[in-house]
């Protein structure tokens, strides 16, 4: 972690909005009215962005904003900058500002980060529930931090996954609208096969829901029993005793 100099007028509101630079590129500042030189706050958000991105291709860009012109905080000889628990440094968001000498208060500090990158959009209007494949797509830069779970980079990512809505042509895949394909849907026969130690049994059942591939699933067996296992392609319900 970082551990910065700030004086009192940066901390009560004189940060100025800082502009953007590349995770590779110096992070530049203006310097507040005190004359002091700007602590570096863009190095700090761009490294802790740029640990939660696995491509090496991915660029980020932070702009740091201002403090509410309103507080009013007693002096403090050294402020160090942390993510505030269940935070994270994507789209708009903030970091934490703390005192460490001299005073015990704490404030958020808005941030913007962006992150560019390589991505899947789409050659095809897709609809919901569409198989996907690679075919359907292209690799093209653009901002995965527009999702707030990001976007499929990787043809990979598609395997064994199905749209959960419509994307039309040109769009990005989200993360979060893809899922598992259903195997099982409720009332389907099913083939139980049970696995205990030193034996396997198999049986026909029902399942009494839907789910997806690795779901858990309930099933009734011919005997009335319930019992909870694992779905898999083919109508198996896979359950360990």
């Amino acid at each position: 972690m970082f551990r910065l100099l700030l004086t009192i007028a940066l901390a009560i509101g004189m940060l100025t909005t800082l502009p953007a630079a590349g995770a590779n590129g110096a992070a530049s500042a203006s310097a507040p009215a005190s004359g002091r030189p700007m602590p570096d706050l863009l190095l700090y958000v761009q490294t802790h962005a740029a640990a939660g991105v696995a491509s090496p291709d991915a660029r980020v860009e932070v702009t740091v904003g201002q403090l509410d012109s309103r507080l009013r905080l007693a002096p403090c000889g050294r402020i160090e900058p942390f993510v505030p628990a269940g935070g994270r440094l994507w789209g708009r968001t903030y970091i934490g500002l703390r005192c460490l000498e001299g005073a015990t208060w704490s404030v958020r500090l808005p941030v913007t980060v962006r992150v560019f990158g390589p991505a899947l959009v789409t050659t095809r209007p897709l609809s919901a529930h569409t198989a996907l494949a690679p075919g359907d797509f292209t690799s093209t830069e653009i901002e995965w931090t527009r999702e707030p779970q990001g976007v499929v980079t990787d043809a990979a990512q598609l395997d064994n996954r199905v749209l959960t809505r419509h994307l039309a042509i040109g769009q990005p895949v989200p993360l979060a609208a893809l899922r598992a394909p259903q195997v099982i849907a409720a009332g389907d026969p099913v083939k139980l096969q049970g696995q205990g130690r030193g034996f396997a049994v198999s049986a026909d059942a029902i399942a009494l829901a839907p789910a997806q591939e690795g779901q858990a699933v309930r099933v009734r067996t011919e005997s009335g029993r319930i019992l909870t296992g694992t779905a898999r392609a083919g109508r198996r319900v896979e359950v360990v005793f």
